[in-house]
């Protein structure tokens, strides 16, 4: 009997790639594919601690030199991912076709263009598969494709607005951090610009996009030579409307039983609740932590606030916080967002949070800090019309009052709420069985099918 086909998925280390990267593969072993998921260790660790492997999907690690990233010292922790993680894909690659069962097809995602490059080398089929929105990789082409002088000349008048092609106008303020002079993330944009040209010297390059159609219609067209395709929300099918009730969780340190902040959820009054999660990343300066801790306090609502380990010795009003509202350091976000007691989310709008909250129908109060958030936070509020995005004072510290201004707002604002049901609905028709992703996702199985009888 002929074997199914056998795929290599190759992701980043890092939160925002390991959640959709395990979603991708589970809908892909639900398609009959056998996937191997390859990244660090140091992401591994964390996945595989709680996550359900169903059949069909196996993990392989390698070591990346460290057991987490610092922010710090991102320039070296790349060259030390490239330099292992590219020795230790190429071995697996070729001892697995050494004993019979090559790989028919490797996709990776953001920021390690050299995993499509081994492929490449290795005779191996590749696609890249983006797990920011189709509009943050629009303005990262266009910026490397002949629109870099401009926005690096106008990015700081407050007066500039700059219309790319497909895209909703934009300022310096609404653009990913790393094209700003300001960046000090010396990896990204050269890494960026190794995916576009491997993309470039192709012909009608496909990109798996963690998006749907009805979300971002423009921006998945708005580039001529690339096949952008809308395979998203990648997020766990329970939460979609899914009939998987087992596939409810990304996996991830576990900190304490998820039941005491559910219960505590399940005695609150219907979207009474503020919920306020920042990402795994970016530390929040104690000025900070302070003013967000008076702004929850000023609103006198029960909320929900995830605060590192790393970050609890910040809070200088814990008992009192506790008084009013819970403090956890981790806890299942999508399971959160999904509970009925939530009534707005106050987010750093990364892209798998900002996409659970359009999943939930939960409205945003936008809290960017990086990278891809400040765009996404842009969408937010002035395309898809689900939220407000915070106002940092002159010192780009977000006081206490605007805080509690813009929570104010979003709690009481019925067209932020109708907007966020809305993309909720399309959300979920666009992942269930026959959506637009569904299909989309299907047709890419079938391609790497027929190659493989080729």
């Amino acid at each position: 009997m002929e074997s199914c086909v056998r795929l290599l998925l190759v992701t980043f280390p890092g939160q925002g790639h390991i959640n959709p990267g395990l979603q991708f593969a589970k809908r892909l072993v639900k398609m009959g594919v056998e996937v191997t998921y390859a990244t660090a260790f140091s992401a591994l660790n964390r996945m595989t601690k709680s996550a359900t492997t169903p059949p069909g999907l196996t993990f392989f690690g390698y070591p990346d030199g460290h057991d987490g990233w610092e922010m710090d010292n991102m320039d070296h922790q790349m060259e030390e991912l490239k330099r292992r993680g590219s020795e230790a894909v190429a071995k697996l690659i070729t001892s697995q076709a050494e004993k019979g069962k090559p790989f028919m097809h490797v996709v990776y995602t953001t920021l390690i263009p050299w995993a499509g490059q081994i492929a490449h080398d290795l005779h191996v089929p590749s696609t890249f598969l983006w797990i920011q929105p189709a509009t943050i990789l629009d303005i990262y082409y266009y910026y490397l494709n002949g629109y870099g002088d401009s926005i690096g000349k106008n990015m700081n008048d407050p007066s500039w607005s700059l219309e790319l092609p497909g895209l909703p106008p934009v300022t310096g303020s609404d653009l990913p951090s790393f094209l700003l002079a300001s960046n000090t993330y010396n990896f990204a944009l050269p890494l960026l610009k190794q995916h576009f040209d491997m993309l470039d010297a192709q012909n009608n390059p496909k990109v798996l996009v963690n998006s749907f159609d009805a979300l971002e219609s423009g921006a998945l067209r708005a580039i001529e030579k690339l096949n952008l395709v809308a395979i998203g929300p990648l997020i766990p099918s329970a939460f979609l409307g899914g009939k998987d009730p087992s596939d409810n969780s990304f996996g991830g340190d576990l900190f304490q039983d998820s039941k005491a902040y559910i219960k505590w959820l399940d005695s609150k009054p219907s979207e009474s609740v503020i919920y306020a999660a920042f990402g795994s990343y970016s530390p929040i300066a104690k000025q900070q932590m302070e003013e967000i801790a008076q702004g929850l306090l000023a609103c006198g609502r029960p909320f929900l606030w995830v605060v590192r380990a790393t970050e609890e010795e910040k809070l200088s009003y814990k008992e009192k916080l506790e008084q009013q509202g819970m403090i956890v350091p981790w806890c299942s976000q999508v399971e959160v967002l999904s509970h009925p007691s939530i009534g707005c989310f106050m987010s750093h709008c990364g892209w798998n949070s900002s996409l659970e909250s359009l999943v939930s129908g939960v409205p945003i109060v936008a809290f960017p800090q990086w990278s891809d958030q400040v765009t996404n936070a842009k969408l937010i509020e002035d395309v898809w019309k689900t939220g407000i995005r915070v106002k940092p004072n002159q010192d780009q510290i977000v006081e206490g009052d605007e805080i509690k201004r813009c929570i104010e707002w979003v709690m009481g604002g019925d067209e932020m709420r109708t907007n966020a049901k809305k993309w909720k609905d399309l959300a979920r028709e666009a992942g269930k069985e026959g959506g637009s992703s569904d299909k989309n996702l299907k047709t890419f199985v079938d391609e790497v099918r027929a190659r493989k009888v080729e």
